[in-house]
């Protein structure tokens, strides 16, 4: 525990003790079904607390009929839900970690859609939202009581399933902070007008809920410590809140996060991605903390202990919200309390396999590890029954993973690499801008390749010749791709190079550039960004609707802010056809009309990759047990081809 005094002391709330200061906050995990937990919904918690963790928020709990949708969401609507709650609780505290659950309710941010068919959105006013579309009911008064009711209901239903706390969330831009608002909130009755009323509903959800749940257990809030959005609460707004909710003791603790889920500027802050510096909200909870004299939790960006250490010994919280670092590894707790801290497999903060997954409609996973979400289907692996020696031909993200989870089986692995370094196209995604810790995959990667003694050869093409020469009992194959290169009219006479090149500075575009961006992904957004921060004038077009139509939204949206700042002009809707010396011809996907871009020094194709299949090709009639895994098969991302290669790993 060495450098961690304040992570690892124990925190009480009135009678529950926490073993330490590292918490998983609340986030969907698309785990329940049938608004239940399941048994993978059981086995994720369970691992994170098995792994150290001191408190488990779980997600937003559904309550009421106006809350509900057909998401795959826990609710807590009616008595029988609490003995699968309860089994929840059980497994939690059987590892010693401390269990608390979300109440939430969106208000007018959700479509409520059942059944192909919007539902009704209910708010404090019918004012729209921005990032819905949708346009509220106002809450008339006898549904705000059935509210407060509901709320009380749901946490008291909690209570009886062996849980030690309720969290109420008024964070985010959701219904609580929408009364809060003076900009969401035009009531003229009791629920509206000055702070105390805008506060009314929030004081009556906090008071039903004590009443329900006892004394003994914890009651908090969730909320931005600021919301980030043009009509959003301000920070001077949320502190005269907490100062008023510790006033009343309504509360034993604040729970603070940043943003608002009510726009695309704000809602970036609810899962900040790698740009985003670590701890950064941090001091805004440590200036709530300073006014209010109650423990304070907060969130964002905290992915290792040390960070988290510094935030705890300088006062500006008393837990850390650290999810995604336990998504990553669930079992960083344990790790950094016996020392490992070089074994911890830090969260790049890619946002692909969590809240990506969320908005795509999937369970919660992570890319660097596939485990996660698939507890139960993906348990540790039994040793080899037999030791056998393993070939690994390519060192990116797919064969460094085969390469590890074979060996940590107890085989002899040896990985080639034909180039002088290991990571493939990682080692290309690094080089954008604020885009260096995606490099963190291949460092984790290449930490576990050293600890489970893989044999590594780099600047070793694999051949047949070379596979005579290990005599392999099996290979695997994770060759990666290649640029694709599409036929272009004309693109001998004019300046064309692939993406690749732009990054890796063999290519010099001009000063005049247009991207051709086939994928809609992060290399086309990138690349653009990339070229304009260095001083070129950048178009880019996209073949589809949009820049970033394939990334996860609140990194799409941040993105696009930065090329928007940047001067970047996004052609939507068009395809490359043809180039000459000073132009660039591209065709509207839907209409087939030309669409013209004059004055291009250069054009940049980002088109996606081909697989390498040579290898594959050549090793086939061997005869010897091949596995394949990652872009070879069919160029994806970094999650298909870790979670390929740990498959290819635990076959061989």
């Amino acid at each position: 525990m060495t450098g961690f005094a304040h992570l690892f002391a124990p925190l009480k709330l009135r009678d529950v003790e926490i073993r330490n200061r590292i918490l998983s906050t609340g986030h969907q995990t698309y785990l329940a079904r049938g608004g239940l937990p399941t048994p993978d919904f059981i086995a994720y918690h369970a691992a994170r607390a098995r792994g150290g963790a001191g408190l488990i928020i779980t997600e937003a709990a559904r309550f009421h009929a106006t809350t509900i949708t057909e998401a795959p969401e826990i609710v807590v609507a009616s008595d029988d839900c609490i003995p699968a709650f309860r089994s929840l609780a059980d497994a939690v505290h059987a590892h010693g970690a401390k269990l608390f659950g979300q109440l939430s309710h969106a208000g007018r941010l959700s479509r409520r859609v059942q059944g192909g068919l919007r539902g009704v959105a209910y708010a404090p006013s019918a004012l729209p939202d921005d990032r819905f579309q949708t346009m509220p009911r106002a809450l008339p008064e006898a549904l705000i009581g059935e509210l407060v009711e509901a709320y009380g209901q749901g946490a008291r239903r909690l209570a009886e399933a062996g849980y030690d706390g309720i969290e109420v969330i008024a964070s985010l831009g959701l219904l609580i902070a929408q009364f809060l608002n003076p900009r969401s909130n035009r009531r003229t009755d009791r629920y509206g007008g000055d702070r105390e009323g805008r506060m009314r509903f929030l004081v009556e959800v906090l008071e039903e809920v004590r009443r329900r749940i006892g004394d003994a257990r914890v009651l908090g809030i969730r909320i931005s410590a600021e919301e980030v959005e043009a009509d959003g609460l301000d920070a001077a707004e949320i502190l005269e809140i907490c100062k008023a909710l510790a006033a009343r003791g309504l509360v034993d603790y604040v729970n603070t996060t940043l943003g608002s889920m009510a726009g695309l500027g704000g809602s970036v802050h609810v899962v900040p991605p790698m740009e985003i510096p670590h701890g950064y909200v941090a001091p805004k909870a440590g200036a709530i903390r300073a006014a209010i004299g109650l423990p304070v939790f907060v969130a964002g960006r905290i992915n290792q202990p040390q960070q988290a250490e510094r935030i705890i010994a300088a006062g500006q919280a008393d837990m850390c919200g650290m999810t995604r670092a336990m998504i990553a590894d669930p079992e960083m707790p344990a790790k950094a309390r016996a020392g490992r801290l070089d074994e911890i497999r830090a969260c790049i903060g890619c946002n692909q396999g969590c809240i990506g997954h969320f908005h795509q409609g999937y369970s919660i996973t992570c890319i660097q590890t596939p485990e996660t979400g698939r507890e139960l289907k993906l348990p540790t692996p039994a040793p080899a029954a037999h030791r056998r020696r393993i070939l690994v031909a390519g060192g990116g993200p797919a064969g460094m993973k085969a390469a590890v989870t074979a060996a940590a089986r107890g085989h002899a692995v040896v990985l080639c690499e034909a180039g002088p370094r290991l990571g493939g196209q990682v080692l290309l995604a690094q080089r954008l801008p604020e885009r260096a810790e995606f490099g963190g995959l291949i460092s984790n990667l290449e930490g576990e390749l050293a600890r489970a003694g893989v044999e590594i050869r780099l600047r070793t093409r694999v051949d047949a010749a070379l596979v005579a020469q290990i005599a392999p009992d099996a290979i695997v194959v994770a060759t990666g791709g290649r640029p694709f290169a599409p036929e272009i009219e004309g693109r001998a006479d004019a300046h064309v190079v692939d993406a690749w090149s732009v990054l890796t500075a063999e290519a010099n575009p001009g000063s005049r550039v247009l991207v051709a961006d086939w994928r809609c992904d992060w290399v086309g957004m990138g690349v653009a960004e990339f070229l304009a921060r260095n001083g070129h004038q950048v178009r880019l077009a996209v073949n589809g609707t949009h820049a970033g139509q394939y990334l996860q939204m609140y990194h799409r949206d941040h993105w696009a802010g930065k090329l928007h700042r940047l001067g970047v002009q996004v052609i939507p809707y068009a395809r490359l056809h043809g180039v000459d010396s000073d132009s660039a011809w591209l065709g509207h996907i839907v209409t087939g009309e030309p669409i013209v871009c004059d004055g291009v020094d250069t054009v940049v194709v980002a088109a996606g990759q081909e697989p390498a299949t040579t290898l594959e090709d050549e090793l086939a009639p061997l005869g010897i047990e091949m596995h394949l895994a990652g872009d070879c098969l069919s160029p994806r991302s970094a999650e298909e081809a870790v979670y390929e290669g740990l498959m290819a790993g635990r076959a061989v």
